[in-house]
């Protein structure tokens, strides 16, 4: 039998997918509403998390944040069966990852972090991304499983916390990826481009398959054989800020960049590739 602890939008698609597969399900979440909505799927819903967790040998979580994976895991402790496993799905930092491993081994619990790249629909239909890292006989051992909640299960070896901080890196581009569209868009509506136009210039033109390409070489640190310099790339940055400050419209990231520019021209790296503003990241 599965506990699953937090059933928001994720948790509850994981839910969804755990019962179509024929688990037997015992939810709980902060919002009681929450979970008692699954009871129609087939899930048994519980008010507290210690009894969720009687007799499940799989305790998942879908939570906030660490300290609400260390707040709920505490409250159902009283009820975990000796040998519990705990798979925690939930995004967190990579110190409380690793303490929470130790911490839960010595009481006699197997803590796993498994983070995803996951939305709602993927966790109902069982595709997506879902990774793990750490005990590698632990990983072997749970692998069957969790393929069957993810698309792809992706092993980071046996370096507990890796998953965690690989999640945290997707994320991180993630939000500056969504960043940078939303300064596109702005840029695109101070020279009277529609988003309709912009998208449509996109279903044309897929720089994406650039982007391993661009990773690697920014990592290699190649600096002097430009294809684009960063005096031009810093022209062309200017000229987005000429547009939006002319029609009123402000950006959310590009000033940063520009000003990250400024800096290395004044350090002397004009002529040289654009990719050094990753300098002090990969030096």
């Amino acid at each position: 039998m599965i506990a699953f602890l937090g059933t928001g939008l994720l948790g509850s698609g994981f839910v969804r997918a755990l019962l179509k597969n024929g688990h037997q399900v015992n939810v709980w979440n902060r919002t009681p509403d929450k979970a008692r909505a699954l009871e129609a799927n087939g899930a048994t819903a519980f008010a507290h998390a210690a009894d969720a967790v009687k007799g499940a040998n799989r305790i998942h979580l879908c939570l906030m944040d660490d300290a609400a994976v260390d707040a709920v895991l505490e409250a159902a402790k009283a009820g975990m069966q000796p040998g519990a496993i705990i798979i925690d799905h939930t995004t967190t930092s990579v110190a409380g990852a690793v303490q929470r491993t130790e911490q839960w081994k010595q009481l006699g619990f197997t803590y796993q972090h498994a983070p995803v790249f996951m939305g709602p629909s993927n966790a109902d239909a069982c595709t997506g991304y879902m990774l793990i890292s750490g005990d590698q006989q632990l990983a072997t051992q749970l692998t069957p499983e969790l393929s069957k909640m993810t698309g792809q299960l992706i092993n980071l070896g046996a370096e507990t916390g890796k998953a965690a901080g690989m999640k945290l890196v997707g994320n991180c581009f993630l939000v500056g990826f969504s960043a940078s569209i939303s300064d596109m868009l702005m840029l695109a509506k101070s020279v009277s481009i529609t988003p309709a136009e912009v998208t449509g210039l996109f279903e044309q033109w897929n720089p994406g398959a650039s982007l391993v390409p661009r990773m690697k070489r920014m990592v290699a640190a190649d600096y002097h054989n430009p294809s684009w310099n960063l005096g031009m790339a810093r022209k062309d940055t200017n000229l987005f800020m000429n547009e939006a400050t002319a029609a009123g419209n402000q950006f959310t990231i590009i000033p940063a960049i520009l000003q990250l520019m400024d800096t290395l021209i004044t350090q002397g790296h004009v002529n040289e590739d654009w990719s050094i503003i990753a300098k002090d990241a990969v030096g």
